[in-house]
């Protein structure tokens, strides 16, 4: 006669051991849930608040809806106060907001201009958006604008800018580009926002000239893109140096 309990467990039945499995697998996807869910609603909306006070804050320009900015007037206006024997820096705001047309900016006046033909010497540089032409190369066959990185510096430190070996405009795949200007600025893939480098460019006018400019900011007063703000010099005598005492002159 066999006894009825000798200290060995019964192996369970198959299907009582799945459905155990079963089971637990269903509490821990419950548990797994409702985790998630007191995540959703005690953590998650303080993180949002966090977030929208962030991207709302004074140091964060992002674009928004609304209508498009009307097309910039404002003219060139003196910076602070350089050295004493330093020209004087101009800043100046040129809205390029519209995706479709660019907006032609010309050194010598300090603000945009209308052209009928793209050829003209009457304008330097042109903007789109956050793309950045020059009338040379691809883009005028007359012109003879061009591009040099000068890297960071500060911008009073450059009293002189190269003679030689500016970049022109060049045909990419779509449309003509200045390699100079391709990647002017940052992108922060969190708030989707462009932020100016902190390069200084010199650039050789359409006619020969000379300037030195940087990028300040990318956006408008309606946080709408496109508004450039660039701070600049400009050599109207043809030198390369930016003394009020003189400097080499070009001879082209």
């Amino acid at each position: 006669m066999s006894e009825p309990f000798n200290g060995a467990a019964y192996p369970e039945p198959g299907p009582q051991r799945e459905k155990k499995r079963k089971l637990w697998r269903n509490l821990f996807l419950l548990n797994l849930c409702v985790s998630l869910l007191l995540v959703g609603i005690f953590w998650l909306p303080g993180k949002l608040v966090d977030l929208d006070n962030f991207l709302n804050s004074p140091s964060v320009n992002l674009p928004e809806e609304g209508q498009i900015a009307e097309k910039s007037s404002e003219q060139a206006k003196p910076a602070l106060k350089s050295p004493a024997n330093l020209m004087s820096t101009l800043v100046t705001t040129i809205n390029a907001s519209s995706e479709k047309e660019f907006v032609y900016f010309d050194f010598s006046s300090g603000k945009p201009v209308r052209i009928l033909d793209s050829s003209s010497l009457e304008w330097d540089l042109a903007f789109r958006r956050g793309k950045v032409i020059s009338n040379g190369g691809a883009s005028s066959k007359l012109g003879k604008a061009g591009l040099i990185n000068l890297g960071v510096v500060e911008f009073d430190e450059v009293e002189e800018v190269p003679m030689d070996d500016y970049i022109q405009d060049i045909a990419a795949k779509t449309e003509v580009e200045n390699p100079v200007m391709v990647k002017w600025y940052n992108y922060n893939y969190l708030t989707h926002k462009l932020t100016a480098k902190k390069n200084i460019y010199a650039v050789r006018t359409a006619d020969g000239k000379f300037a030195k400019f940087q990028f300040l900011s990318f956006y408008c007063a309606n946080k709408e893109a496109g508004c450039i703000k660039m701070r600049y010099v400009y050599q109207d005598t043809g030198s390369n140096s930016f003394l009020r005492t003189g400097g080499i002159s070009t001879t082209s």
